[in-house]
């Protein structure tokens, strides 16, 4: 379980977040919505540690992220909105195998989390391609790939969708209902809702750094306007 306590992030010495609480149950697939600037990308950075609380707290799994950085960050993959910011490495195998080889694993551990990640995402067989040769789509799925080879207990990901045709957005799309069915949290953040809505268990809708709705997606579809976010 990732848990928020009264959190509080200011830039600036202006809130982004301010006293948010919220619980994401393991194997939950959650929506984070809101218009830009609403704090969503503030809040989940701070699911693994990347962006510090000025209050509050945060706990993966029962344990305090700032007390166990590691922990946080093998059980809470993230996806960055651009996956270019995330990759690290030439080619399709070295780049998923970056986060494994800095937990120190084996050879074989690492070879065999490289090969389930790839296997995962449909690049299998892409292991030497080099990374700026691949599509938007191919890029996106490469990024969920870096992240699931940590084997993480949530995925998180920030507007995954952007820039995507239909088929690129579709394949992701399949990619994480497969990851939810066999019990990966996820958790997308997202002012556009299509596509999305029947795949939640729960939709949560930021504005000006505080939680305004949440709730089942049927339960909180005709405001989302309201708040800058695309119904479906």
């Amino acid at each position: 379980m990732i848990s928020l306590s009264e959190v509080t992030h200011r830039y600036d010495g202006e809130p982004a977040l301010d006293g948010v609480s919220l619980d994401v149950a393991d194997g939950e697939f959650l929506v984070l919505a809101g218009r830009n600037g609403s704090g969503k990308t503030t809040l989940v950075r701070h699911c693994n540690g990347l962006l510090e609380p000025d209050a509050g707290e945060v706990r993966v799994n029962g344990t305090s992220v700032e007390e166990d950085l590691v922990a946080a960050r093998a059980a809470v993959g993230m996806v960055f909105q651009d996956p270019r910011d995330q990759f690290v490495a030439g080619t399709v195998g070295a780049d998923v195998a970056f986060g494994p080889e800095n937990l120190g694993l084996d050879s074989e551990e690492i070879e065999r989390r490289v090969e389930r990640a790839l296997d995962a995402v449909g690049l299998s067989g892409e292991r030497k391609t080099r990374i700026e040769t691949l599509s938007g789509g191919e890029r996106e799925r490469l990024a969920i790939a870096g992240a699931l080879a940590m084997e993480p207990d949530h995925l998180v990901l920030d507007e995954p969708f952007t820039g995507l045709d239909w088929p690129a957005r579709k394949s992701v799309l399949d990619r994480l209902d497969a990851l939810n069915d066999a019990g990966t949290g996820i958790v997308v953040v997202t002012h556009d809702l299509r596509d999305l809505a029947a795949r939640a268990d729960r939709v949560v809708v930021l504005s000006a750094g505080e939680i305004v709705r949440e709730g089942p997606p049927e339960s909180v579809v005709d405001e989302l306007a309201d708040f800058g976010v695309r119904p479906p």
